[in-house]
């Protein structure tokens, strides 16, 4: 019986924590623990059998960091077989592979490109086949982008199930930002058995959270929670919740329908025998999920269904001569500028076509999608008529994205369809065909049947299809627009789908285009239609977008309407110089938008009549201090933050090199050490905090990742550092963190610490002996001002 076969009747047991087991077993400090596979195979089998005997029917093999990047390379296929075999001789019903995040951010955030990450993964996959696994399990996963690339990665290699959990903090988001129900709808379209989360949190903190998945998911959920929060007790990593606080907890979940659980850091065989026990005497709760037309990008969901969606036009270059020129010149400065605008403008989605005739569309795309993504956190629709264009754009897309378009032509269905289900994306159904538009009602419905019927039939549910009526030119075919109306109708009345149109082809052509495209999308709403692709910088089809919503009810109690009517007046009556929003190349506006290859050449303006100090207080820490604002309301998320950050190193590189002409001018900055602990590979965090740093004007001294202790004593001494920031991700290097500092302390080092990494806390920090605990990077620069504050 093959595990998804015995999940269709019964629930599943995973095991618990590997890496507590093993610090009870002696693994040392600093030591990975996949080399254990090879160097103590019998303490990881000894774990596995505990597991087994404790009643778990899957076994997860050591292997969480067995990956290019995090070990050497030439041993991955190694120790990943290795571990499986391990696994397999405690001889439980089945085996999953154990797949973690690499430990990079993926571009355009960090250095790792999308394609690395996908071959770096499948290595692992291929060894996972190979030596016999059951399954293909990707945890604590906080890019949604990594996961799908591990994703794809496991589905082009091997014919193993996959299943797919997140980590989430405690403001119901990963670390980049994505949200539980963003999550549950990607990566369930991306073809996993089962989805869900763990690590990060006890059960009680993860429940919501669950709620949520289980409210969207149409596959089984898995849940593996930490046991609780760690505590430092006499130097000693402490779980404070008992087994039966914990088995109380997953029961709640197991009464609201999770099917898969199991346990993540502090679980023991202890853990894993009640929950066995409650598996045995609790009956399988089937759940009721919602069906939803929804797209995401990688942190946010924007459902369709029962509300009118503006799709913005703007990024289409047909009868735009500045966007064409943009596109040919490579200057995506001017495309994220119009992509901002519409943003701001409301809109919901934004249409993306870059299709020149002279143009490597695929290429461009591949290029252009990651940098809208990192400046805009809406969805997209990716709008070609190549097929290989759609690919490499889909591919490489951080969510669910819109597919514009098919249409009813049988090859070109065959060509679209299967990527529309491969990549997890929606698709939009042209109605027309090889007989072209048809000139009825009737039969453009019959053509978006046709759509519809082959689209099931490539496994690809109606929720996941919307259709386009066709909007033709009132100047040349005015009959046609009736038959628009009349398709919309139709659609709507057999088929039930969603509909999509381009509102503004009705005025090619004609005087006064705004009168008219804001009159047909009146109509058009009135017969059906759900997303006008529009350009909602307009004021007349913003002003009619935000009156169809009074009366459709979306904009409950006209709250919407009212406040755009109030400042509507306020703009008229008051005076035009104090309600102009910022320019759009003023440098704070940049920096908060994170246009980062455009702060440069405004720097350089800047400096024509302003001293480096001024451009640092008006605009770098201004614009800085406001992300900081929105990130801490949950506004904005960590890609802003960093797009942002990036944008003013863009800027203070033009600053440094004018130093470097002017040596009189120099001034010394505050110097601050940074360095991941001796034992420690992960530098996500200290990377950020440095950039961010940098920003605020300090002078960063980086020592890297697994830095000897002997190393940051000697730094410290030669160059006089006061503040030294530390960073520990995993609870097994905090012991190497607080020898760090007493030796600094022993060698009578005058130096402050501040700790930071996601296992750190207060009590931590207490148990380090550090003086400061960041929670996050910003933290940091407080931290930082605060102290070089109170020393002058």
């Amino acid at each position: 019986m093959t595990i998804l076969e015995h999940l269709k009747n019964h629930p599943l047991l995973f095991d618990g924590a590997m890496g507590t087991m093993l610090q009870k077993y002696g693994l040392p400090l600093g030591a990975l623990p996949e080399y254990f596979n090879l160097s103590h195979p019998e303490i990881v089998q000894q774990i596995h059998t505990e597991y087994v005997a404790a009643g778990c029917d899957v076994v997860t093999t050591n292997t969480f960091q067995a990956n290019g990047k995090k070990i050497k390379p030439e041993d991955v296929e190694e120790i990943i077989i290795k571990a499986v075999q391990l696994a397999r001789a405690a001889q439980p019903k089945f085996v999953a592979c154990d797949i973690g995040p690499i430990g990079q951010l993926l571009a355009p955030l960090g250095t790792l490109t999308f394609d690395e990450a996908y071959d770096l993964f499948k290595i692992q996959m291929i060894a996972a086949e190979q030596a016999g696994a059951d399954l293909i399990l990707i945890e604590t996963m906080s890019d949604l982008l990594e996961t799908k690339a591990a994703i794809l990665a496991a589905k082009e290699n091997t014919q193993l199930p996959i299943f797919a959990t997140m980590t989430f903090q405690a403001d119901g988001r990963t670390f980049l930002g994505t949200d539980p129900l963003t999550a549950v709808l990607t990566l369930q379209s991306l073809g996993v058995a089962a989805v869900g989360l763990n690590c990060s949190l006890g059960p009680a903190e993860l429940l919501p959270h669950v709620e949520t998945l289980l409210d969207y998911a149409q596959i089984p959920v898995i849940v593996q929670a930490n046991a609780g929060l760690p505590e430092i007790v006499d130097g000693q990593t402490v779980y404070r919740i008992t087994e039966t606080e914990y088995a109380a907890n997953v029961a709640k979940m197991l009464q609201k329908g999770v099917r898969i659980i199991g346990g993540c850091c502090g679980t023991t065989p202890a853990f894993i025998k009640e929950l066995r026990h409650l598996l045995d005497t609790t009956s399988i709760k089937k759940t009721n999920p919602q069906t939803v037309t929804a797209v995401t990008s990688g942190t946010q969901t924007h459902i369709l269904n029962d509300q009118l969606s503006v799709i913005g036009e703007r990024l289409n270059p047909t009868g735009k001569k500045r966007l064409q020129a943009a596109l040919r010149q490579n200057d995506f400065a001017y495309v994220l500028n119009e992509a901002i605008t519409q943003q701001s403008a409301g809109a919901d989605l934004l249409d993306v076509n870059v299709g020149l005739p002279e143009l490597n569309e695929a290429q461009l795309l591949t290029h252009l999608i990651p940098e809208l993504q990192s400046i805009t956190s809406l969805p997209l629709v990716i709008d070609s008529s190549s097929p290989e264009a759609i690919e490499a754009a889909a591919r490489i897309y951080n969510g669910r994205p819109l597919i514009n378009s098919v249409n009813g032509k049988p090859e070109t269905m065959a060509k679209i369809f299967p990527l529309v289900k491969k990549y997890g994306a929606l698709v939009l159904g042209l109605a027309l065909d090889e007989t072209g538009i048809p000139e009825t009602a009737e039969t453009r419905c019959e053509v978006a049947a046709t759509i519809l019927q082959t689209a099931q039939s490539f496994g690809i549910p109606p929720a996941d299809v919307l259709i386009d009526p066709l909007v033709l030119t009132a100047s040349a075919q005015q009959d046609q627009v009736a038959v628009t109306l009349d398709t919309l109708k139709l659609i709507k009345k057999r088929l039930g789908l969603l509909t999509v149109a381009g509102v503004s082809n009705v005025s090619f052509g004609l005087p006064n285009r705004a009168l008219l495209n804001s009159t047909f999308l009146a109509a058009a709403v009135g017969a059906g239609l759900d997303a006008p692709i529009i350009n909602p910088a307009s004021p007349i089809m913003s002003n009619a977008i935000h009156a169809l919503r009074v009366i459709n009810g979306q904009d409950h109690d006209a709250t919407n309407f009212i406040a755009n009517n109030q400042a509507i007046t306020i703009t008229k009556k008051a005076s035009a110089q104090v309600l102009t929003p910022s320019d759009e190349t003023d440098l704070k506006t940049l920096i908060i938008q994170g246009r980062k290859d455009e702060t440069a050449p405004v720097t350089r303006e800047l400096l024509e009549v302003n001293t480096p100090l001024e451009i640092v207080d008006q605009f770098f820490i201004p614009a800085l201090n406001l992300v900081g604002e929105e990130f801490d309301q949950g506004r904005l998320f960590l890609p802003q933050l960093m797009q942002s950050a990036n944008a003013v190193k863009q800027a203070q590189d033009v600053l440094k090199d004018y130093f470097a002409t002017q040596p009189a001018a120099k001034t010394t900055s505050h110097k601050i050490l940074l360095a991941t602990v001796e034992g420690d590979i992960h530098d996500i965090g200290k990377n950020i905090v440095k950039m961010l740093l940098e920003n605020y004007g300090f002078d960063v001294v980086d020592l890297g990742k697994d830095v000897p202790i002997e190393t940051v004593v000697a730094t410290i001494t030669q160059q006089q550092i006061k503040l030294v920031g530390l960073s520990a991700l995993m609870t097994t290097t905090v012991q190497s963190m607080k020898k760090t500092i007493a030796a600094c302390k022993a060698a009578e080092l005058n130096v402050t610490f501040m700790v930071g990494g996601a296992v750190l806390n207060e009590d931590y920090r207490e148990f380090v002996g550090a003086d400061f605990y960041a929670h996050d990077a910003l933290e940091s620069v407080t931290i930082a001002q605060r102290f070089f504050a109170d020393q002058n």
